[in-house]
């Protein structure tokens, strides 16, 4: 992605995380986005295919895709796919704190976006679960494991965004709350 692009993105971002927060995520219009950031309605919609999405985007699949499918086959489907989402998440720049939190936090609080935010988490869980087929982990085991992983991260995720005390990095409690999925023998 080119510098401009980054920084046209980033504005259109910007605008709609303050028009969001200053007018509420449903009274906003992605015309009302465009103009406070300055673009062109066509603009808008090359970087963000609907208003909910500047909330609820999601690239990182294909990066977790991957990482999942090169995790040691002798491990078990469960250990592999946490260990490939916490290899991805080292891979992606710590977010920034306040606006991702603000984004997130928005989208936690409203039920359609809330709904758009697992519909992203169901589109992650096949990724993984078809890395993770792809290797040869029974079609029944991926899903299962997918699915444990995605749920423990979503709620991570939306733990963390609802957490006004801030006390925490995002992947500081991704990792936590991954690691509730380590079974160890007592």
């Amino acid at each position: 992605m080119s510098a401009k692009t980054e920084r046209t993105r980033a504005r259109i971002l910007a605008a709609a995380i303050e028009l969001f927060v200053r007018d509420g995520f449903d009274q906003v219009t992605a015309s009302m986005i465009a103009e406070a950031a300055g673009v062109s309605q066509m603009t808008f919609f090359r970087y963000f295919p609907t208003k909910e999405s500047v909330l609820t985007d999601d690239p990182y699949d294909p990066l977790i895709a991957r990482a999942v499918a090169v995790q040691p086959r002798e491990l078990m489907p469960l250990e592999r796919a946490r260990r490939g989402i916490l290899q991805a998440w080292q891979q992606v720049p710590e977010p920034d704190n306040d606006g991702t939190r603000i984004r997130m936090g928005i989208a936690a609080a409203n039920p359609r976006l809330r709904a758009r935010m697992l519909e992203n988490t169901t589109a992650t869980q096949e990724a993984i679960a078809h890395a993770l087929q792809d290797t040869g982990v029974e079609q029944l085991a991926a899903q299962c494991a997918a699915a444990a992983c995605l749920a423990v991260l979503h709620t991570s995720l939306i733990d963390w965004a609802l957490d006004l005390d801030m006390n925490s990095t995002l992947s500081d409690r991704v990792r936590y709350a991954l690691d509730q999925l380590t079974i160890t023998k007592s």
